[in-house]
């Protein structure tokens, strides 16, 4: 598919990338790191739900670990997980090519995402992680439900 999108070149692979191969670099660096479509469809059925919300923002300014979704007068955080990227204990299938690297950059990913949660709770922050695979109006609705109850409990309106 790379081929055929043209994002592969004749050039060969820098000497410090990691990528084993042109097209499995031109394939990882067309990954988008934000906006990517469950994103985009959890907060679409946000909206419908009436809620206003602020997208890719930092909860804790200090800590550079951005949010999908931020609520922050409830100080809800929600996180837009990708099975691959994140391990998902049902999709999650592991890499046939340089799997001690992916191995390695999975465990990366889910110890950074424990820190982030530890942090962010620890600053009285609600987090919530959503898997890709998960249907967006249910967890909009899971969503909305912790958004509202933190704003009823802090004394703040709804909006």
């Amino acid at each position: 598919m790379a081929h055929a999108a043209g994002f592969v070149t004749a050039e060969s692979v820098p000497p410090n990338s990691w990528a084993s191969s042109p097209a499995s670099r031109a394939v990882m660096s067309g990954n988008k790191g934000r906006d990517t479509k469950p994103e985009k469809l959890l907060r679409s059925a946000l909206h419908r739900q009436g809620l206003r919300y602020r997208v890719g923002v930092r909860p804790i300014p200090d800590l550079r670990r951005t949010a999908d979704v931020v609520f922050t007068r409830a100080r809800v955080a929600v996180f837009v997980d990708g099975c691959y990227w994140h391990g998902c204990p049902e999709h999650h299938r592991p890499a046939k090519r340089g799997a001690g690297f992916w191995q390695d950059k999975i465990a990366g990913n889910k110890a950074r995402d424990a820190d982030t949660n530890e942090a962010l709770r620890n600053a009285g922050w609600l987090v919530i992680r959503v898997w890709e695979h998960e249907d967006a109006e249910t967890a909009a609705q899971g969503v909305a439900r912790a958004v509202r109850s933190r704003r009823d409990t802090s004394g703040v309106s709804p909006s």
